[in-house]
């Protein structure tokens, strides 16, 4: 079904090619058509088919939200629904997030959205939450009447920043893998999340730029401390890997883990006691 045209498809496909710095022969050979045919979709000498708009997008693995808003810039109505996650359909998928936090106790573990605002959390993290003075009215100055959002936290001075030993090098990373999602989903959101977090007091001014150069560790370790508590964790992302629903393709679920005997032995024994 097509709606009322719109003629920015061709400067969106050009603008999501560059951005993925693909070539034109690069992009064509991975959606199966001629660099002739790329090149005549991008100066609107063609128009696609919705069917076109999607093998492009899939060729630049643009996610569910950019999906749609090719195709709506082709012309097309959007593909894909944006569900909120405590509607009905959305039970198997609530379901198989609350099952796997669950089961990672007694580690820590968080369900975000694509903007880092928390979502669903286990008994374990929320465990280390409550171990923090004042974190809870710290949330609200930070969040305000907002949803609890995980950079903002772990960036603010009133945050998580006091209580994590190595902040510079972690925040730093989180920091650019930030960039990196606001780049590769163009959103407006993210960005602002990025200047919002940069304002903060005691955040470097050389952090401004992105720094890409740093060498990274195999695993980055997160080492806190919580009153007389010190932990060494380490994180690992999961997200749905056939995500039909914009969602549920945005959710993703950090699963922590000791990065060391104490700190596993911590957990365990706060488990046992709890």
């Amino acid at each position: 079904m097509q709606a009322a045209i719109n003629n920015q498809f061709p400067t969106q496909l050009r603008q999501w090619r560059r951005s993925r710095k693909r070539s034109q022969l690069d992009l064509s050979l991975d959606a199966g058509i001629s660099q002739r045919h790329l090149s005549f979709l991008e100066c609107g000498r063609s128009a696609p088919s919705r069917s076109m708009v999607l093998q492009l997008a899939d060729a630049l693995k643009l996610p569910l939200r950019e999906q749609n808003a090719l195709l709506i810039s082709a012309g097309f109505v959007a593909a894909y629904r944006e569900r909120q996650l405590d509607e009905a359909a959305m039970e198997p998928v609530r379901d198989a997030l609350q099952r796997a936090l669950d089961h990672h106790n007694p580690y820590p573990a968080l369900v975000v959205d694509k903007a880092w605002n928390l979502l669903m959390a286990n008994e374990s993290l929320l465990g280390l939450f409550g171990m923090v003075d004042g974190l809870l009215e710290s949330c609200q100055r930070i969040c305000g009447d907002g949803p609890l959002n995980i950079v903002k936290l772990s960036f603010h001075p009133e945050g998580l920043r006091a209580h994590t030993q190595n902040w510079q090098l972690v925040a730093l990373h989180l920091l650019n893998r930030l960039r990196r999602e606001a780049r590769e989903t163009d959103s407006a959101e993210l960005w602002a999340l990025v200047n919002e977090v940069l304002n903060y007091d005691g955040v470097p001014d050389s952090w401004e730029q992105p720094d890409w150069e740093q060498t990274p560790e195999p695993v980055l370790s997160v080492e806190m401390r919580l009153d007389d508590i010190e932990l060494r964790l380490f994180s690992m992302i999961a997200s749905f890997g056939t995500a039909q629903d914009i969602t549920a393709d945005e959710l993703r679920m950090e699963l922590m883990f000791p990065a060391d005997k104490p700190s596993r032995a911590l957990l365990l024994a706060r488990a046992a006691v709890n």
